[in-house]
């Protein structure tokens, strides 16, 4: 399986929509916010196999100290074979030298992250104002 990953690559609502479907995100019942959230992140990545969307992540940064990682999902039957890791290296590596990189991360992600660098910053806790309860 060929995979391959870009840099702000098009997207279109229906395989966007279908992504977040498939990780049971509840931002898939607001395409109309969705698709231009991420069209506006400062970095867009992509994951695609023969041309099918099987991934996606995003970065909104000021572009010189902070950057935020907010959304990073893969499709599920492919988790764990790298698709992710890839995604977020290319983004890393975009950002490298910056002050701040962030994400909020639960349940398995938690150990994927750790694997990539991140850990709990001090005694911070996360919080927010959201009228999910999930993603």
């Amino acid at each position: 399986m060929e995979v391959v990953i870009s840099i702000q690559d098009s997207i279109a609502q229906n395989e966007v929509v279908a992504l977040y479907s498939a990780n049971e995100w509840s931002s898939a019942q607001k395409p109309d916010q969705l698709l231009p959230a991420l069209r506006n992140s400062h970095t867009l990545v992509t994951a695609r196999v023969n041309g099918k969307l099987v991934g996606i992540g995003n970065a909104i940064s000021d572009g010189h100290l902070v950057v935020y990682f907010p959304h990073m999902l893969v499709q599920p039957n492919l988790q764990g074979q790298g698709i992710g890791k890839k995604m977020m290296r290319a983004m890393l590596s975009k950002y490298e030298g910056f002050h701040q990189l962030m994400l909020t991360a639960d349940g398995n992600a938690i150990d994927f992250y750790k694997t990539l660098g991140f850990s709990r910053a001090g005694k911070t806790e996360p919080m927010w104002i959201y009228a999910g309860t999930e993603h």
